[in-house]
């Protein structure tokens, strides 16, 4: 009888455990070992992503694309306005998970990441007046951002299914970040004039800092939108049984 029952639970610890996906480590909810296995899950998870999770349709999960960013330096007719459009960054999957801190009963999480760096494309189209140079035209934008740190916060909702399984929904997220080092420039303008290229450069290189920080609520805005829907992606597939037991 003993190894009857002995027998039984083998058979189902190893149907638990084939449930397990193995791109995620199944974490407990105490408190006092939480935040670190889930930071080892999500650092696993990230590893895997790089590579492509079929069983989560993901193939690949670079560049990241945003659609546009708008900056405007100045006010009155001759303010520089620059707009950035079909953006794609690279390097973001290289990120590492450094910290997470969480209240699992109220499903509220924050997570602190870093990535080495991310090197940035995309078209710009520009008008207005630039360090006493009128600097209208189009072209190309290039930018490497080193040493980048963010922190991420979000709140979920959890909704059992008919099989007793919990899947989480994003009601809210916010993100910030902050960039160690620029290099950033701009190339091929369209009627291109030397004067006009050097200065922007000059002025743009400079000037790093500050116009990230021009450009940062609209990149916090559409980030915190990309990184929302690539985490509701995980939990339509993911349920929470997975991520905590």
């Amino acid at each position: 009888m003993k190894s009857l029952i002995f027998a039984i639970l083998i058979i189902g610890f190893e149907t638990i455990s084939a449930q397990q996906p193995y791109y995620l480590q199944q974490c407990p909810r105490d408190e006092n070992v939480v935040n670190e296995c889930l930071k080892s899950s999500g650092n696993r998870l990230v590893k895997y992503l790089r590579e492509g999770v079929p069983e989560l349709d993901i193939y690949e999960v670079e560049p990241v694309i945003i659609d546009e960013i708008g900056i405007m330096l100045g006010s009155g007719p001759d303010g520089y306005r620059a707009v950035f459009r079909n953006i794609e960054a690279y390097g973001v999957s290289n990120l590492t998970v450094t910290n997470v801190r969480s209240d699992i009963d109220s499903l509220q999480f924050q997570l602190t990441l870093e990535i080495p760096k991310i090197k940035v494309r995309a078209k710009y189209q520009s008008s207005g007046i630039l360090i006493l140079v009128r600097a209208s035209g189009s072209g190309d934008y290039w930018g490497e951002y080193d040493g980048v740190k963010a922190k991420v916060y979000f709140k979920a909702n959890g909704q059992p299914n008919e099989n007793g399984l919990t899947y989480l929904s994003l009601e809210n997220i916010k993100m910030d970040f902050s960039v160690k080092d620029i290099r950033m420039g701009v190339e091929n303008i369209a009627n291109e004039n030397v004067v006009i290229k050097a200065a922007l450069n000059l002025f743009i290189n400079t000037n790093a800092q500050d116009l990230l920080k021009e450009m940062k609520p609209a990149l916090k805005s559409k980030l915190s939108l990309v990184i929302g829907n690539f985490m509701e992606r995980l939990f339509k597939k993911i349920p929470l049984e997975h991520w905590l037991y």
